[in-house]
Order: structure tokens, then sequence, then C-alpha cells
């Protein structure tokens, strides 16, 4: 079992409540209809991933464009580096691929799920 900040449930709890748009439909039209587990904004260490498959040990992180800022992208790239430290494979997809390429974004999730 993955460590985690027990101070971050309260915050993963809203997160999971209040969804963007992009996650919403990533969630609902994909990712919640796999034949394995997926968690939404899942607890790991210090972080909340936006999803997160054990089995794969897969997170996948949807950006929006404050994720484009300099001092966002040193804290995303801080936080892959840890989530790669346990073995973590961490899948970015911009805001926009949702949106309009949204195929694209289920088949290459596919590619790291086995099953």
């Amino acid at each position: 079992m993955l460590k985690y900040n027990s101070n971050n449930n309260k915050n993963a709890y809203k997160l999971r409540k209040n969804m963007t748009p992009w996650e919403r439909k990533l969630w609902f039209e994909f990712l919640k209809t796999l034949p394995i587990r997926v968690y939404k904004q899942k607890p790991i260490g210090e972080y909340i991933v936006d999803f997160y498959c054990p089995k794969y040990k897969i997170a996948i992180e949807l950006d929006g464009s404050q994720h484009y800022e300099p001092d966002d992208k040193i804290y995303d790239e801080n936080r892959t580096k840890y989530l790669n430290s346990l073995g973590i494979i961490v899948l970015r997809y911009a805001n926009n691929m949702v949106s309009d390429n949204f195929e694209s974004v289920c088949e290459d999730i596919l590619k790291y799920l086995k099953f």
C-alpha cells in the first residue's frame, strides 16, 4: 500500500466531488467503464493524483493552462520524479486533448493497461 499524508483526505474528497469538466469526461466516458479499479483523486505521498490505477501503477494527470506556468512546471516535474521513484508511471494530458482528441487519449492510456 502506498503511503500518503492523511491531511490530504479532505482535499481529495472535495476534488472528487468537484471534478473539472475534462476529469468528468475522462472518468464517466472511459475510466469508470474499464474492467480494472481506477481511483479518482488518489492521495499518494504529499500529492493527490487525478486518477490512479494500482494494478499497473499508473497515475493519469489532466493539465489545465496553469500547469504551463514556470513554477507549476517545476512543481509537476518534482511530483513526477517522486511518483516515478515509487515505480508509478505518470501519464499527462492537456485538457484540450481530452476535449479535442478524446479517442486518442483513451487509446494512449490503453497502451499502458494490459488486461
